[in-house]
């Protein structure tokens, strides 16, 4: 049984905890979910697994960032963009808007996961600065036996 373990980090905002590196220990690729806040950020991500990014509504939207990505893995789709090009992202908006089987975003900075069927939408939380009385979070995503299942992981302040 091939099984891949994900790390899915989002609204860093320029902030890299030592927290993330424990958090994520493991896992194959780390994906960026947008609002990363400067190269800093990816390199340090970088020392844990290989990273893709999406750029959020405050970074440039200039390399390595992407605007979306679109990935194949494990036998899944995967969409991941920001959320902000939908306005206030829900997992709805996105199920309607995007037909991957996993849909990873962020911007709202409430972690969620939510299942619909076999199609799974997460948003790691915000890995940041705290904000909006939220605590700091990411997710580990796991696909195996083309399957997807995840987990929000709280970081400590």
């Amino acid at each position: 049984m091939d099984v891949i373990t994900i790390g899915l980090v989002s609204d860093t905002h320029g902030l890299s905890r030592p927290s993330i590196a424990v958090a994520l220990a493991g896992v194959s690729l780390i994906i960026h979910a947008g609002d990363v806040g400067g190269g800093a950020v990816l390199h340090e991500l970088g020392a844990i697994a290989p990273v893709r990014a999406v750029f959020g509504n405050v970074d440039p939207p200039l390399p390595p960032l992407e605007a979306r990505l679109s990935l194949e893995l494990g036998g899944l789709s995967i969409h991941v963009s920001h959320g902000h090009e939908l306005g206030a992202p829900t997992a709805e908006k996105l199920l309607a808007f995007y037909r991957a089987d996993i849909l990873i975003f962020g911007h709202t900075h409430k972690p969620l996961v939510y299942r619909d069927g076999a199609r799974l939408v997460v948003n790691p939380g915000a890995a940041g600065p705290r904000r909006f009385n939220l605590k700091p979070s990411v997710a580990r995503l796991v696909i195996a036996n083309g399957e997807a299942t995840a987990e929000i992981i709280p970081l400590p302040e």
